[in-house]
């Protein structure tokens, strides 16, 4: 009887961490440039390929793009075309400036 009481709770409990994990949004596409960005910055500092002060500023870059996509957000909860351009290029712009300054020959 136990036996079966313990089965039907683990049961219970999966199948509601299964729907759970159902109704998660993936991350979206700006999501997971955003973490890769972030990783490549604190890849740069922990080889010392980036200064602190180059860190601090492609760090200071990517708040501010963040920024953006909460304003974009915030008015109807939606990205239109013209928006996705705009962050698309500023996310470009931050790409080209990590590459540049890991690859500048300063280090810490």
């Amino acid at each position: 009887m136990i036996a079966k009481l313990v089965i039907a709770s683990f049961i219970g409990i999966s199948s509601f961490a299964a729907v759970d994990t159902a109704n998660a949004a993936p991350p979206s596409r700006d999501q997971v440039r955003e973490v890769r960005q972030d990783a490549r910055i604190l890849g740069g500092v922990a080889s010392g390929e980036l200064t602190l002060r180059e860190s601090a500023r492609l760090a200071h870059q990517q708040a501010h793009i963040d920024a953006m996509q909460r304003r974009v957000r915030h008015d109807d909860g939606r990205v239109g075309p013209v928006e996705r351009a705009r962050l698309e290029r500023a996310q470009d712009r931050a790409s080209q400036d990590i590459y540049r300054m890991k690859h500048n020959g300063r280090t810490r």
